[in-house]
């Protein structure tokens, strides 16, 4: 296995080292406008980081915490959120935060600004004709008219993007989604190359050398994964426990079908 300097910006710690401070808040701008098609007068050129806890009476639960919210100088507010596992609700969750950022806006509501939730998922949500990056709105069903204007959603599934060779990536946008996927493996080879053509990204990495990172930071990371892992093993555990316990109660119940078979075919000869 190939040796890696640089940390996994799938975890919390990295991701919001990385995008969710004043330090990098120019990858962050260069991110958003990257994965929301952003370009010309369009473009964010600004933000100002909000408090990312969602629900204040519960704000020790992780739950309602995301991992970035900040909003442009327009006021228009955008969360990040980095989804490691697979969580049953999330879609639904996502929808929650989006209410809640667009809810939290002050002033009369004519004036409120739009909210756009980014999530990068380390698992699949959505069905195999769904592409790997895809753009959620509120449409209106007869004429697909975009009418609603306040919501959107933009959802990136780690998992359908197959391109793992460097050579292989055609845009800024798939080389985010590399970036996100396989920065460990990243070779400095492979970083020259992504350097060339999205500096930006170059930066990203820089923030996930493991040799920038200070000690205690560093092993906050590694019990984090640790966790991660355990957690990912208990699960799996009871997964086998599950279905080693189905199989056990199958072959009672077949030795029991069985032996009802058997003495209805018995009565039957007999008679």
């Amino acid at each position: 296995m190939t040796f890696s300097k640089f940390l996994d910006p799938k975890y919390d710690l990295p991701f919001k080292r990385v995008f969710g401070t004043e330090k990098n808040k120019n990858i962050l701008i260069h991110f958003l406008n990257d994965i929301l098609g952003f370009t010309g007068v369009n473009t964010i050129q600004d933000v100002k980081f909000l408090s990312t806890i969602m629900d204040p009476e519960i704000a020790s639960d992780k739950q309602s915490i995301v991992d970035v919210l900040c909003k442009d100088s327009y006021g228009n507010r955008y969360i990040a959120e980095m989804q490691l596992a697979r969580d049953k609700g999330f879609e639904k969750r996502a929808q929650l935060y989006a209410a809640k950022a667009y809810s939290r806006q002050s002033g009369n509501y004519i004036d409120f600004k739009k909210v756009f939730f980014i999530a990068i998922s380390n698992s699949t949500l959505f069905p195999p004709e769904v592409e790997y990056i895809s753009t959620h709105n509120i449409r209106e069903i007869k004429t697909n008219g975009h009418y609603l204007k306040d919501f959107q959603f933009v959802f990136i599934e780690l998992p359908k993007f197959t391109k793992n060779k460097v050579e292989q990536l055609e845009s800024t946008v798939e080389r985010w989604c590399f970036f996100f996927r396989y920065a460990e493996n990243t070779t400095d080879e492979d970083l020259k190359d992504i350097a060339e053509k999205s500096p930006i990204i170059k930066l990203a990495y820089d923030e996930l050398d493991k040799f920038s990172w200070e000690e205690e930071d560093l092993a906050a990371y590694e019990e984090r994964v640790l966790s991660v892992q355990k957690e990912a093993a208990i699960w799996e555990q009871r997964l086998d426990d599950a279905t080693e316990k189905g199989k056990k109660i199958g072959k009672e119940e077949g030795k029991i079908e069985g032996k009802i078979e058997g003495k209805i075919e018995g009565k039957l000869r007999k008679n």
